[in-house]
């Protein structure tokens, strides 16, 4: 059997075609490329433009990553200080020398975005999907910005105020649109006793509007506020006052917001959210001594925590001793930082201005180099939470079809993710 013949037979190709004919054929080589893993595929943009078209196509995006799951890439670390968010006349203000969106760079692509001088004009940090970052200075102004195409948009001002709130960003792939999102504004109240319902204002990218509702709870409940929460596929899970988490499925026709206990919480501990790497939600808690991984996972149609993980970070620290001795961890307390990226075994954890990775499975840390005036910043009063791009080929053949349409380029240059 000839190469071209046997080509043929893999794709499901019926007609005589020959290798020069399928080499030409664009539905042929999507079919090729789909057989190519990440690291491959990215290498194949640089063959020619038409290459870079079908790769970068949001047709081929949606099939490709519905069958492989491309690695996310670790930009830095945003320093987030939730004082300054909806300030009121007499709160805290931010001193000049703090920067409204500081970031840790931990990459070239993190040096590329700080130089470029666009943080400057967004606003404050509210949340990240896929690499796009929501910030904006409530409640005037929301800002969507994507790295990729250095395009950054602003969302027209919501039709309804809350004076305290929390906020999410989903987005998703659609098979022939390319990419949309959404942009969740839940209110948070005072008065727990009284409140079975919350007041939401959702922007939708399809619909350039926003639009309000009331989600109906089976019990009391008060969202906590400019609490970082987490989104896994559509469904949104914010910290609620109580020890608890909120439940909101954003597809879902039903306007209903579910509440459910935390397994392990005490004041002035650290908790997190995260997403494992087969879709379930994490819940991490630690305090100086101990850090504790738990999973939410349906048994028997009902959803509980498990318990996935458990550290002694003294035990940890002893089992590292080059880094123990290295950055003189024995005065400093240790504590939970957040997750990985869709990562069940790795996680980020602080101790006094250094972010290290621990691995459960090896046990082992390692440093994380960053570059940032990370001592000017007060880190017990703020969030570091990780800022990531899934790694993924871009064309600009294909910029209008993504949700950056007609907004001005920032100075710095775009550059192609290998």
């Amino acid at each position: 059997m000839t190469r071209s013949r046997r080509l043929k037979t893999k794709l499901g190709v019926t007609s005589d075609m020959s290798t020069h004919e399928v080499l030409n054929s664009n539905d042929a080589m999507c079919e090729i490329f789909l057989l190519l893993p990440p690291e491959t595929l990215y290498k194949l943009i640089l063959v020619s433009k038409r290459w870079l078209q079908i790769i970068s196509s949001p047709f081929f995006r949606y099939t490709y990553l519905t069958k492989w799951k491309p690695d996310f890439q670790l930009i830095g670390f945003f320093i987030c200080n939730s004082m300054y968010l909806g300030r009121r006349l007499d709160g805290v203000k931010r001193p000049r020398s703090e920067p409204s969106l500081p970031l840790l760079s931990t990459s070239c692509i993190g040096d590329e975005i700080e130089s470029s001088g666009v943080l400057k004009k967004l606003g404050y940090y509210i949340d990240s999907s896929n690499g796009l970052l929501l910030c904006g200075r409530h409640p005037k102004a929301y800002y969507l910005w994507d790295p990729s195409t250095r395009n950054h948009h602003q969302l027209p001002r919501p039709r309804v105020h809350f004076a305290e709130l929390c906020m999410s960003l989903i987005t998703e792939d659609c098979r022939d649109e390319g990419c949309s999102y959404k942009v969740i504004r839940a209110e948070c109240v005072g008065f727990v006793d009284q409140s079975t319902k919350v007041k939401v204002e959702t922007y939708s990218s399809k619909t350039a509007t926003w639009s309000y509702s009331e989600l109906t709870c089976n019990e009391p409940m008060s969202l906590s506020s400019w609490t970082p929460g987490r989104v896994i596929k559509g469904v949104v899970y914010w910290h609620a006052t109580g020890n608890k988490v909120a439940i909101y499925d954003s597809n879902s026709e039903e306007k209903r917001i579910d509440v459910m206990k935390l397994p392990k919480t005490y004041n002035y501990d650290e908790q997190v959210l995260g997403e494992a790497a087969d879709g379930c939600l994490l819940y991490g808690w630690s305090n100086k001594s101990v850090m504790e991984i738990w999973k939410l996972q349906k048994v028997n149609n009902v959803l509980c925590w498990n318990i996935h993980y458990k550290l002694n970070f003294k035990a940890m620290w002893k089992m590292n001793p080059v880094e123990a001795a290295r950055f003189s961890t024995r005065t400093k307390e240790t504590q939970l930082l957040s997750f990985l990226n869709q990562n069940s075994d790795s996680v980020y954890i602080r101790c006094d201005t250094q972010i290290f990775i621990y691995d459960t499975k090896t046990q082992r840390i390692e440093a994380v180099q960053y570059q940032g005036r990370g001592s000017i910043f007060a880190w017990d009063f703020c969030k570091v939470v990780p800022y990531f791009r899934r790694s993924w080929p871009s064309s600009s053949l294909f910029e209008n079809n993504v949700m950056m349409i007609e907004t001005p380029q920032c100075n710095a240059s775009s550059s192609v993710s290998n």
